[in-house]
């Protein structure tokens, strides 16, 4: 709205009407500010909680792979290594926050996952690595997913709040200012035309 318009009934109409949709729209954007942030804040307490599983998990295979290549020797693990397939299975989703795109990330053989190699020359050792490995693979998923959400929550919830700040601080005011300027001018124009009028009625 153009800030010199002439003090009128009609563009205070509109001043009014700028004002007011200025701040239904700095309510909007509050709210899905603090949706934005609650969502992101429990995301982050799901990524501390998925990290400390896949830690764990590492540890555990690595232990397991240890000691398989201690009962089976490294070369023949590392034999039965190639028998494991590569991994195709991966989809990616997404889920609208309000208007935030979530990745979903799924993996297709999770459901179906069988061990690749036969049971010669193995054991549960190479077992329980191998099963703590798919695990890993599985949280590392769920950690990229959560990690790319909460980068693109945090980059929504920056944007947002720039918006709700240029409304507060600059959209507002002005428009608060604007109508409060056409205001007076046209109570004084009133005033003005009220003191003509009984000055030309005390003439007559």
């Amino acid at each position: 709205m153009d800030i010199t318009l002439f003090p009128t009934k009609g563009n205070l109409m509109l001043a009014k009407k700028s004002l007011r949709l200025s701040k239904q729209g700095y309510t909007l954007l509050d709210k899905k500010r603090n949706v934005l942030i609650h969502e992101m804040m429990e995301l982050i307490d799901r990524a501390k909680a998925v990290q400390s599983k896949i830690d764990k998990t590492f540890s555990d295979a690595y232990h397991a792979l240890q000691a398989a290549n201690v009962m089976f020797g490294i070369n023949n693990i590392g034999r039965i290594s190639y028998a494991v397939p590569l991994e195709e299975g991966i989809k990616i989703r997404f889920r609208s926050v309000m208007g935030v795109e979530i990745p979903i990330v799924n993996d297709e053989t999770a459901e179906k996952e069988l061990y690749t190699y036969g049971f010669h020359r193995t054991g549960s050792a190479l077992d329980e690595a191998y099963t703590n490995f798919v695990k890993v693979k599985n949280l590392s998923l769920e950690l990229a997913e959560i990690e790319n959400s909460v980068y693109r929550l945090a980059a929504n919830i920056k944007k947002t709040q720039k918006r709700a700040n240029a409304l507060k601080n600059i959209m507002i005011p002005r428009y608060e200012s604007i109508t409060a300027s056409i205001q007076n001018a046209l109570e004084e124009k009133e005033r003005e035309e009220f003191t003509r009028l009984k000055v030309i009625k005390t003439m007559k």
